[in-house]
């Protein structure tokens, strides 16, 4: 399991994820060549993968991504450290926070 700020980023098993993944938007590279797990509102910083892979993300705002690296891939970020990840499956999720009356995602 890695965690990067407010991104927890768990292996899963290729027979562990769930059926239909493969046909999920893909989220597009960004202007760098990176997929963006999660963009800073605040800052504009971004905890975004290098190298090749495909991150399929739901539209639904607490909905889990998941990221395919065929051949390992790093996690970035301007303020943290790059965190190197082994080829495989992977499941992203936001970190949430409780506000009174909502749930929402943490902004960074």
């Amino acid at each position: 399991m890695y965690r990067q700020g407010d991104v927890l980023i768990v292996p899963v098993a290729e027979a562990a994820v769930p059926p239909g993944t493969d046909e999920l938007p893909q989220q597009p590279r960004d202007a760098r060549g990176r997929l963006v797990l999660a963009l800073g509102e605040v800052t504009g910083h971004a905890h975004a993968v290098v190298g090749p892979g495909t991150l399929f993300r739901e539209v639904a705002p607490f909905a889990a991504s998941y990221l395919h690296l065929p051949g390992g891939g790093r996690v970035v970020h301007e303020e943290h450290a790059a965190i190197p990840l082994p080829k495989g499956w992977y499941r992203v999720v936001r970190q949430r926070e409780y506000v009174p009356g909502a749930v929402r995602v943490v902004a960074d």
